[in-house]
Formats: structure tokens, C-alpha cells, sequence
């Protein structure tokens, strides 16, 4: 858990240490385009404004889903812009309890950085603390990473239709039932995959749930020790937060990219809706 999280306290002693981490707030909500405009009205000190939509994924097309994996040197390039060299430490957060940022999290491992941490509770958590702002835009120098893709598992449109693995459905169960849709072409979800809300991986105030806790919801829905699993939301934002709890429960997952938004745009693929992994074709 040390190593995906960093609470309030950790982060503010590393701040004024002689290596402070590169922060990075990743201000992002589905319908929402303000996140700029949020993050310069008041993010930690010394923050940089990820752009999610910009910067952390490619551009949208049918085939690929509303938000596919950015072309490795599109990464390495927005990365040295936000200041991280080789080595750096990284921690990342958002204003949803880190749904967003995880993004960011993952990617970043992705492409090979190790040092990499979640802020428990996100933004709130620092606000709760009673810790201060900073507003306006956060300059950084330029850092000179190199990142290479592959550092953690994925899994395309097509090894998901075929999959053995445990295929978890990390958005809404609302959304997972198909009662309602508000951005993707159809309702419902994959046949086979299970409804986990990643939402529900947290507590109220938006940390994520104890290791222990975490290691028994996934297990209630079929994933023990060794199990192979797939994880995905809408458009592989919120699933990536759930690839960070399933490591917090000391299991791991794989993230398909394209999610429901990829799945859903293509005629060919069946769907099912209601509460079942099976469901009702539609």
C-alpha cells in the first residue's frame, strides 16, 4: 500500500526534503471541462495542471474509444514538460478522490517510472488537513525522462472478447445494468464481466477502502490469489483506479484501454444489460 499511496503527512515531509516529488494535479471530471480553471483557483504548492484529455490520452476515434493510450512519445514529451526526470518521484491527485488521477498513475508506470503515488483522498485530504493553496499556474523546469511503453499489462478489444481471465467492470451499476447511458453509444456491459464498482473501492471522504477490505470485496466477486483479471470502465480512466486497488489487495490486473466506449461503438460486439455478468442480449 506504501508504494501506490502517500498520505498528507508523507507528502508534505517529502516536499521539504532535499528530493521533493514532482506533483502533478490531474483536475478532471466527466462533463466537466473546467479542470484548468479549478486547478489555478486552488491546487498544492508547486503543482503542475495535467490536462487528462490532452496530455494523458490519444485522440478519440470509434475504433480506439474516447480515450486510447497516447503514442509513448506524446507521453515522454508531457512528462519532461511537467518537470520528471529518470528517477523522480511522482505523485499524482485529483478533486474525485483520485478516479481521475489514477490515470496519471498508471500511465506513468506504464511507461516505466516506479516511484509513482496516489494521493489518499486527493485534494480533499490536503483541504481536511487544513493545509494551504496555491493559486494561479505552476511553472516547472523541463525534465529530461525517458519512457517506454509495456511496463504494465493491457489488454485489446479483441484478447477481452476472447478472455478466461476475470473481466471487471469498474463504472457505475447503474451504467453496468444498461438503465442508463450518458456518453457511450450503447447501454449495458460485456457479457461475462462483473459488476465492481470502483467508486466503492473508497471511503466517504474519497481514500481508498484497507488492503484487507479491498482484498475481500474483489475476492467476493471471483478474483482470489493468482487469478487473471481485466479491468475497464467507460473509457479506461476509472478502471485505471481500479487496477491501483487491486494492487493495494496484493493482486494485479490488466487494463483494457478502450473500455465500454470502444466495445460499445462497434455493431459486432454483443452486449448484455442487467444486473448479471450474462445478462440480457440486446
Amino acid at each position: 500500500m506504501a508504494q501506490i499511496l502517500v498520505d498528507v503527512d508523507a507528502l508534505t515531509e517529502a516536499m521539504l526534503s532535499d528530493r521533493p516529488p514532482v506533483i502533478l494535479d490531474v483536475r478532471w471530471q466527466l462533463g466537466d471541462d473546467r479542470g484548468r480553471e479549478h486547478y489555478r483557483e486552488g491546487h498544492i504548492p508547486g503543482a503542475v495542471f495535467v490536462d487528462l484529455d490532452a496530455e494523458l490520452a490519444g485522440p478519440a476515434a470509434t475504433e480506439r474509444g474516447r480515450h486510447p493510450l497516447p503514442d509513448i512519445a506524446d507521453l515522454q514529451a508531457a512528462a519532461r514538460a511537467w518537470g520528471i526526470d529518470d528517477g523522480s518521484p511522482v505523485v499524482v491527485y485529483d478533486d474525485i478522490g483520485n478516479l481521475a488521477s489514477a490515470r496519471a498513475w498508471w500511465l506513468l508506470r506504464w511507461g516505466g517510472l516506479t516511484d509513482v503515488r496516489l494521493l489518499d483522498g486527493g485534494l480533499g485530504a490536503w483541504r481536511d488537513a487544513g493545509m494551504r493553496l496555491s493559486s494561479g499556474d505552476t511553472t516547472p523546469r523541463a525534465g529530461a525522462v525517458t519512457l517506454e511503453a509495456g511496463h504494465l499489462p493491457v489488454a485489446d478489444i479483441d484478447e477481452v472478447a476472447g478472455t478466461s481471465s476475470v473481466l471487471l467492470d469498474a463504472r457505475a451499476s447503474e451504467r453496468y445494468r444498461g438503465e442508463v447511458e450518458p456518453i457511450d453509444p450503447r447501454a449495458g456491459h460485456i457479457p461475462g464481466a462483473i459488476s465492481v464498482p470502483t467508486a466503492e473501492s473508497r471511503t466517504a471522504d474519497g481514500r481508498f477502502l484497507p488492503a484487507d477490505e479491498l482484498r475481500k470485496r474483489f475476492a467476493d466477486n471471483g478474483v482470489e490469489d493468482g487469478a487473471a483479471v481485466i479491468t475497464y470502465c467507460g473509457s479506461g480512466v476509472n478502471a485505471a483506479h481500479q487496477v491501483a486497488a487491486l494492487e493495494i489487495a496484493g493482486l494485479t490486473g490488466a487494463l483494457f484501454p478502450g473500455s465500454w466506449s470502444q466495445w460499445s461503438a462497434d455493431p459486432d460486439r454483443p452486449a448484455a444489460v442487467g444486473p448479471t455478468p450474462e445478462g440480457e442480449p440486446t
